[in-house]
C-alpha cells in the first residue's frame, strides 16, 4: 500500500459519519451499540484524524485530554481489510506529534486485558508496538467480563515534570 495519508478532521459531522463509518466495520472490537454509539457522538468535540483519501476513510484516532500533561487515545479503529498496512502507525504518529506540539508528556491508552477476547489481544500487540507500556488492569472498570487494561507511554522521557 502507498504512503498513508493523514488529515485533521475539523467538521463535527463528518467526524461523526467517519467514526461511525469505521466503526461499523470493526463489530469484533466495537460490538456494543450504546458504547459504540458514545464513542461516535464523542468524537465531534474531540480532535480528530483521518487515514486516506477521498470519502471513504481506512480508519481514524480521536484524542481526549485527561490530565495537564496525559493525552489519551480515546477511540481509534482501522478497517479489518487494511490492518498491517501502516495505517494505525501513521494515525498514532499524527497523534504523538500533536501531543507533543500541545505540551502532553504522557499518552495513554485503555483496551479489554489480555486473554478475554483474540481482537483485543491483537490490539494490546499494536500498542506494544507502538510503545506503549502495559501498566495496570482495573477489573471492574467497565464491568466483570470487560476488564481494563491501562498502557501508557511517555512522549518525550527526558522532560522532568514541574
Amino acid at each position: 500500500m502507498k504512503p498513508t495519508k493523514i488529515i485533521r478532521i475539523s467538521d463535527a459531522d463528518e467526524k461523526s459519519r467517519i467514526a461511525a463509518d469505521v466503526l461499523d466495520t470493526l463489530g469484533e472490537w466495537f460490538g456494543l451499540p450504546d458504547s459504540t454509539q458514545a464513542y461516535i457522538e464523542e468524537s465531534r468535540e474531540l480532535p480528530f484524524w483521518a487515514a486516506g483519501e477521498g470519502s471513504m476513510a481506512h480508519g481514524f484516532v480521536t484524542l481526549k485530554t485527561t490530565a495537564r500533561y496525559a493525552a489519551e487515545v480515546h477511540c481509534m479503529g482501522v478497517r479489518p481489510n487494511l490492518h498491517r498496512q501502516g495505517i494505525g502507525r501513521a494515525l498514532m504518529e499524527a497523534f504523538d506529534q500533536h501531543a507533543l506540539t500541545e505540551g502532553y508528556r504522557y499518552a495513554q491508552a485503555k483496551t479489554v486485558d489480555q486473554g478475554h477476547c483474540p481482537a483485543y489481544d491483537r490490539t494490546i500487540a499494536f500498542y506494544d508496538a507502538m510503545g506503549y507500556t502495559r501498566l495496570e488492569v482495573f477489573p471492574n472498570l467497565w464491568d466483570a467480563w470487560n476488564p481494563c487494561l491501562l498502557l501508557v507511554k511517555a512522549l518525550h522521557p527526558a522532560a522532568p515534570v514541574p
